[in-house]
């Protein structure tokens, strides 16, 4: 077995891999070494963090809401468009567990509905 045809990749992830560590090297020398408490906290979308309970806080059922319909969109995608490819070959099977895939998500979606995971206010 000859490995010329894996030497574009190993070449690639070399350059990849060079590119990173240079930007990395750059960046420390380039840019400045000015802390100061703003650039030391977490970033909050520019709102200036409140300090959390020992035990930790109640957090909004909106942010797990919106990151599950991240989810059930995002695998929604990752299998429907490989079936959307090979649907030819598939057949009617195909079709049906297409379907069952359809229907579960969709029971999820209108479990994210009633939660109130589209309402924005």
């Amino acid at each position: 077995m000859s490995l010329s045809p894996y030497i574009p990749i190993v070449g690639v992830f070399a350059l990849a891999s060079a590119f990173a560590l240079f930007s990395v090297a750059a960046a420390r020398l380039a840019g400045p070494l000015r802390y100061n408490r703003a650039k030391l906290e977490a970033y909050e979308c520019g709102i200036e963090p409140s300090p959390e309970p020992v035990g930790g806080g109640r957090i909004p059922i909106k942010f797990y809401l919106t990151a599950m319909m991240f989810i059930i969109f995002d695998i929604e995608i990752i299998f429907l468009i490989p079936w959307a490819v090979s649907l030819d070959p598939l057949g009617a099977f195909g079709y049906v567990a297409v379907s069952l895939f359809i229907v579960a998500v969709s029971v999820a979606y209108v479990y994210e509905w009633r939660r109130g995971g589209l309402d924005w206010d």
